[in-house]
């Protein structure tokens, strides 16, 4: 069974940090081929912040989210992580965790299969 829940959003003031969790079945959480943090604004379309390939480990970062974001895993838990500093007012967004079950490119939101419902992030100047 597929599932995907995030949780740890909240509001923040500019500079300050936030760590966003994202609880997957055991299923999701090993068989997928990567997962990702995605956002959406109002208005706007949503967009790829980050990616980890389940395989290799290997991370993806957008220019907006390098330098300040962490993506992890921890494996004791099944939950992707997204650790997320120095927060500016631009970051404000509804975040969400994605999957992708096969192989392929993981930078774009057409390419995943499985999202949670989102949790929200404000960050005021």
């Amino acid at each position: 069974q597929v599932q995907l829940v995030e949780s740890g959003g909240g509001s923040v003031q500019a500079g300050g940090s936030l760590r966003l969790s994202c609880a997957a079945s055991a299923y999701t959480y090993y068989s997928s081929h990567c997962m990702g943090w995605f956002r959406q604004a109002p208005g706007k379309e949503r967009e790829w912040v980050v990616t980890i390939y389940t395989g290799t480990r290997s991370t993806y970062y957008a220019d907006s989210a390098r330098g300040r974001f962490t993506i992890s895993r921890d494996n004791a838990k099944n939950t992707l992580y997204l650790q997320m500093n120095s927060l500016k007012p631009d970051d404000t967004a509804m975040y969400y965790c994605a999957a992708r079950s096969i192989s392929g490119v993981c930078n774009v939101k057409e390419a995943y299969d499985y999202w949670g419902q989102g949790t929200q992030v404000t960050v005021s100047s």
